[in-house]
């Protein structure tokens, strides 16, 4: 019988795929090892993909670790669901996130939060990219969310939310205690919000997160518990905040890229000028659509691509399952390589490159079944996260202001442990207003 693979898995984090691919023939798409004491098969590629995500084969319930599923997505969330009840409450979850006229609305409260975060660079704060990003985002998806509170709270709440993300990973360490502590406060206080809407001392505009999941009934026609309503509100807006780790590793990629940042930092400047974007008083488009066109964009997919959140995602075989002459039996886990799928050599040009312009001219990036880097298939009837939309606008416009060139990237702690999950550059990305050298 073959050893369990778990141990190797927290202590190889990011390489774990490739430390499993190794023990079978070059371009292989699937192999076998165990994994939390059952068989399991890992796949990549297209092929893997599609086995994944074929809801004839394979079911999500239970299969994430538990102590992920309870301090990241919450107990009972959609991430658990499969079937009717899973395709029912994710219609709610791509109302809220995914229609584009949602993404719109969300555009200028990112554009207004990403430029106080740079206005306070350029007068001497001192953040770095993560942190900045966490505050900048939070703020801006809770606004759009319809939650109350001052700036404030909002970053302090986002603060919290963010180190549940960074902190569910490693269960091993003090970082998940303090996750599990966060997740608890965090329950609670979205829980209060969800019972003062439904008791009528909030009222929320319609098609709001906080709106939709304070109102929300399953198939049966109840109202979800105020307990579950709350959890299904943090994931409308805690992936947003995950994207901060996004822009930690833009930071890093731009500091290596000067060329990159010239190119986007031009970009920006004429998309702020642009007919119709009113400039604030440091010249920055403020009250328009966010400062992220084509480059900025193609950059943030490029991120996304080769720093993937998480380096993999399981589901339950229910039926018995081949790929590429490796075979499961019902009751196994198949866990898709989400770090091998995006950097396939089979289905990405020098897929090792960082090369931003394989996605410029790209309007349909989900028709990539190769790009997974928030999970694959369809967003209306598989597990595709919803938030997509989100993440890619928020990203895109911390890469045009982390571009902006009275600030500057430093080059102290952009090293990254791959063994940690999740990951980021050691500082976050040290950023400063002005000339390096004064």
């Amino acid at each position: 019988m073959a050893l369990d693979d778990s141990l190797s898995l927290l202590t190889r984090g990011y390489g774990f795929g490739a430390h499993l691919w190794r023990r079978t023939r070059p371009g292989a798409r699937a192999v076998r090892f165990r994994l939390l004491g059952k068989p399991a098969l890992f796949v990549r590629g297209a092929e893997g993909v599609e086995l994944f995500y074929d809801g004839a084969r394979t079911a999500r319930h239970g299969a994430m670790p538990a102590i992920v599923q309870r301090t990241l997505f919450g107990v009972g969330s959609v991430h658990s669901l499969d079937g009717p009840d899973h395709h029912h409450r994710k219609a709610t979850f791509v109302d809220v996130s995914y229609e584009d006229e949602q993404v719109r609305r969300l555009a200028p409260l990112l554009t207004q939060e990403w430029a106080a975060e740079r206005a306070a660079w350029v007068t001497g704060g001192t953040r770095s990219a993560y942190d900045a990003a966490v505050g900048a985002i939070g703020r801006a998806v809770m606004r759009w969310a319809g939650l109350p509170g001052t700036p404030a709270a909002k970053t302090r709440w986002a603060a919290r939310l963010a180190q549940v993300v960074d902190g569910f990973g490693v269960p091993y360490s003090p970082e998940y205690l303090q996750a599990v502590l966060n997740r608890h406060w965090s329950d609670r206080h979205a829980k209060r919000l969800i019972e003062a809407v439904r008791g009528g001392r909030l009222t929320p505009a319609p098609d709001t997160a906080l709106h939709e999941w304070a109102w929300h009934r399953d198939l049966d026609g109840a109202l979800l518990s105020p307990r579950l309503a709350g959890i299904e509100l943090q994931n409308s807006i805690r992936p947003a905040i995950a994207v901060a780790r996004f822009v930690a590793f833009a930071a890093k990629e731009l500091h290596d890229r000067p060329e990159w940042r010239s190119r986007i930092a031009a970009e920006t400047a004429a998309v702020a000028g642009a007919p119709g974007n009113a400039p604030s008083e440091d010249g920055q488009s403020v009250d328009g659509p966010p400062v992220d066109g084509p480059l900025a964009v193609a950059f943030a997919q490029e991120i996304r691509r080769t720093a993937p959140f998480v380096p993999m995602l399981p589901a339950w075989a229910t039926t018995d399952v081949e790929l590429d002459g490796e075979h499961l039996r019902a009751g196994g886990r198949v866990v898709l390589d989400i770090t091998g799928t995006d950097t396939d050599d089979r289905s990405w040009d020098r897929a090792a490159d960082f090369d931003p312009t394989r996605f410029l001219g790209v309007d349909d990036f989900e028709a990539i079944t190769t790009f997974v880097p928030h999970g694959g298939a369809d967003v209306a009837t598989g597990h595709r996260c919803p938030g997509e939309k989100v993440a890619i606008a928020a990203l895109a416009a911390g890469v045009a202001v982390l571009s902006d060139p009275r600030v500057t990237i430093l080059d102290d702690g952009l090293e990254v442990d791959r063994r940690r999950l999740p990951t980021k550059p050691a500082s976050g990305g040290t950023v400063r207003g002005g000339c390096p050298f004064h």
